[in-house]
């Protein structure tokens, strides 16, 4: 079940040959570098890099320093080199090739060094795509786990909150995953049931039908579904 790093751009619409209009997310995946590759009796895994490079520590061209800020360490550096690139990719992600109760999945050959780019995937073909959803902050019961709240009248004074969250006596203590106010996204989530609508070779695009996700700019990983 390979897949692809990308970028969600935003989302757009498309038609079809019958006229019909289709909402879409638009992806950008450049090629992606295979950096490492997995293959045991448990797991068979390949570990992907993409979405640009860091900086490093020296800019080889002029031998000066870079800026301050998030720069590549050695050993970034030297995982990269292994895979004969000159600097270490943005995002690394691994991506399990032999798919959890899916035993008739094909499982790709594939090497270090190797670059996997949209071209794996194919117009209407189903794929997931795994993302982190937006961060809303420390949300109330109501936003964050849909209750209803209380009456707006009669004196009532309880519009959203919680309400009892557990009996005093017996069992004296608050049940373990009780739905109460907290931080609210922010969390990995995966879409799955997904068509690709379109495919744009020259300009590394993914056409989904529907939502994925995470905000615009927001790190994805489609994979394809079995």
């Amino acid at each position: 079940m390979i897949g692809i790093i990308g970028k969600k751009l935003g989302m757009t619409q498309i038609f079809n040959a019958a006229g019909q209009q289709i909402p879409c997310t638009v992806i950008e995946a450049e090629p992606n570098s295979v950096l490492a590759v997995t293959s045991t009796s448990m797991l068979k895994a390949v570990q992907l890099g993409g979405l640009g490079s860091q900086k490093n520590t020296r800019d080889s061209a002029k031998g000066e320093r870079t800026p301050r800020g998030r720069r590549v360490n050695k050993a970034e550096l030297g995982h990269a080199k292994k895979a004969g690139l000159d600097a270490a990719p943005r995002v690394l992600r691994s991506i399990r090739l032999d798919e959890k109760g899916n035993a008739k999945a094909e499982i790709p050959n594939l090497s270090v060094g190797d670059t996997i780019n949209v071209g794996i995937f194919t117009e209407g073909e189903t794929v997931k795509v795994t993302g982190t959803t937006k961060g809303r902050g420390f949300q109330g019961v109501v936003k964050r786990w849909g209750f209803h709240g209380g009456p707006n009248t009669h004196g009532n004074t309880k519009h959203r909150r919680p309400g009892s969250i557990g009996p005093g006596t017996d069992p004296s203590r608050v049940i373990k995953g009780k739905k109460m106010p907290g931080h609210y996204g922010a969390e990995r989530h995966t879409q799955i049931g997904l068509r690709v609508e379109k495919v744009d070779m020259e300009r590394n695009l993914i056409y989904i039908r529907g939502a994925v996700p995470g905000p615009k700019s927001g790190i994805v990983v489609v994979r394809k579904q079995g």
